[in-house]
């Protein structure tokens, strides 16, 4: 029995050991300690050469580095290790924000939150580049799938309500600066954005107004 226990230990130790690495390689990057990072991720690889996260991770510590051909070689290895790996696209999106190359990034940061909506990253990097490119639909859809899950998170709701002010949705927008307020009611930007959005629902209302009086007006008469 103890002899099937040791085997055990054995055949998952490695795996062990190799989360433990991609995990302290993680640690290194946070703090900025790039080079003990980059040795953890290259172990890691080189215990488990199928797994895609140690190549995101060095695709990262890359990317930290304004290496951005070495970042986009290991985000690009991660992809064929794992096509449904969401952080790799991130990468290669971030990459193509940093050159840019705004349709690739768009393209990407959408690839990786079509395979993980909570990708806070990705979501502020794909509202960016919507921003350069005048293109908000999809984004719109994005930040609203994120809000079903963090209600709460005031920078994403600013974000999706100025956005409806761009669209022209200014009774969404109105809404939602409403709920950011009461959060956060010295949130100085959320309120003067809620006065833009209801001058511009003062305004439609008035031209509704204006527009039924005329037509409401006998024939002949003039509504001054």
């Amino acid at each position: 029995m103890e002899q099937t226990e040791n085997d055990a230990d054995k055949q998952h130790g490695p795996s062990r050991q190799y989360e433990a690495l991609n995990e302290l390689g993680s640690r290194y990057t946070v703090t900025g300690d790039y080079a003990h990072a980059q040795q953890c991720f290259e172990e890691a690889a080189t215990m488990e050469p199928d797994e895609a996260g140690p190549y995101v991770g060095l695709g990262a510590v890359a990317l930290q580095k304004d290496l951005l051909e070495d970042a986009e070689i290991a985000f690009r290895v991660a992809c064929r290790l794992d096509v449904n790996c969401a952080k790799a696209y991130a990468g290669l999106a971030m990459i193509a924000q940093q050159r840019t190359d705004y349709k690739q990034a768009f393209q990407m940061y959408l690839k990786c939150l079509e395979l993980d909506t909570d990708d806070l990253v990705a979501l502020l990097g794909l509202f960016q580049t919507s921003r350069q490119m005048g293109s908000f639909e999809r984004i719109i859809h994005y930040l609203e799938v994120y809000l079903k899950t963090h209600p709460d998170d005031t920078s994403v709701m600013f974000s999706l309500a100025a956005l409806y002010m761009k669209e022209n949705r200014p009774y969404q927008s109105r809404k939602i600066l409403l709920d950011v307020l009461n959060l956060e009611p010295d949130n100085k930007d959320a309120a003067d954005l809620l006065e833009e959005a209801e001058h511009s629902l003062a305004q439609t209302s008035q031209e509704t107004i204006s527009s039924k009086s005329q037509n409401d007006s006998p024939a002949g008469v003039q509504v001054e």
